[in-house]
């Protein structure tokens, strides 16, 4: 049951990304295990563009993750698909003077960094911000509308559209909602990939329960976080995953698709994961953690009720 695709999300400085890919074993254990990394493109330096440029020359698989700076909101949402189309267009320069060569470009569908950062020193002090939200339909309209340009315009490029995706745009999508998106910011896109972002590290201990509901149907599912990433305080300062959680989560996922992703690269490497993964027994017996799936699907089809009333009455 080994995956056929693997890939490593990787979110590092330069200075720490370069350090990472000089650190022996790390190459051979991407090639033995046929697995691609999905590169965040923090800045389009040229040292970012000497690791590509290593990855491409051993043959290991490398997708543009696009990132924005944090002034910009970081991630890609309804608000700021102008800095987005930009950056894609800065990429496109980049790629071409450093001749790199890309899998594939990822967009991560999230909510302004900054808006989180406040939520999580102002909590319910920021709806204000985000409730006039609600009667702002077109927004969402125009925002999936130009990210579906942009997309279109990855693709005739050449390269595969992935996207990072909570896993509540499920619900959301089958509810024919858009609810979550007028207030979060995040839109329901059509790529060639999606990607469902089930950190359990996030939810413990409920997260591999949750994991379970959201796996059937899923295109790609992303296991985490084994440490790394955008750090936030309090609830979101969540200890990484040991290596019995990895291995439970990834025996888990591979039962819904074999398309997977681990989150993060350096979190693998820094506690000695990725070497023990080329040895990995994925057929190993895992408890499916069905009973408490099934209260996080009752949960999800109330939720579900919710978004399809907010349908209705948001027309």
């Amino acid at each position: 049951m080994k995956p056929h695709m693997l890939t490593f999300f990787c979110e590092l400085e330069a200075g720490p990304l370069r350090e990472l890919f000089a650190t022996p074993g790390v190459l051979e254990d991407l090639s033995a295990l046929e697995a691609g990394v999905s590169l965040g493109l923090i800045d389009l330096g040229p040292e970012r563009a000497q690791v590509v440029q290593r990855l491409n020359r051993v043959g290991i698989p490398v997708t543009a993750w696009l990132l924005l700076p944090t002034e910009q909101g970081y991630w890609f949402h309804a608000g700021n698909v102008e800095q987005a189309t930009a950056r894609y267009d800065a990429f496109r320069s980049w790629t071409q003077a450093h001749g790199l060569v890309w899998e594939g470009v990822g967009l991560d569908i999230e909510p302004d960094i900054r808006e989180l950062r406040r939520w999580m020193e102002g909590g319910w002090r920021q709806m204000g911000e985000i409730v006039p939200r609600l009667v702002q339909g077109r927004r969402v309209r125009d925002a999936r509308d130009a990210y579906s340009r942009l997309m279109e315009r990855i693709r005739a490029d050449g390269y595969r559209v992935d996207t990072y995706q909570f896993p509540v745009i499920v619900d959301e999508r089958e509810s024919r909602s858009s609810l979550v998106q007028r207030l979060a910011g995040v839109l329901d896109l059509r790529p060639d990939r999606e990607v469902l972002m089930l950190y359990t590290s996030f939810l413990r201990p409920y997260g591999p329960a949750v994991l379970w509901s959201y796996g059937p149907g899923s295109q790609s599912i992303a296991v985490g976080v084994t440490g790394g990433g955008v750090e936030f305080p309090g609830a979101f300062a969540a200890r990484p995953l040991d290596w019995a959680e990895l291995s439970r989560d990834l025996r888990l996922a591979v039962r819904w698709t074999h398309d997977l992703h681990v989150f993060s690269l350096e979190g693998c490497v820094r506690q000695g994961f990725l070497t023990r993964l080329r040895t990995f027994d994925w057929d190993a017996p895992v408890d499916p953690p069905v009973a408490a799936a099934r209260r996080v699907d009752a949960l999800r089809r109330a939720a579900r009720l919710l978004l399809r009333t907010s349908a209705w009455v948001l027309r």
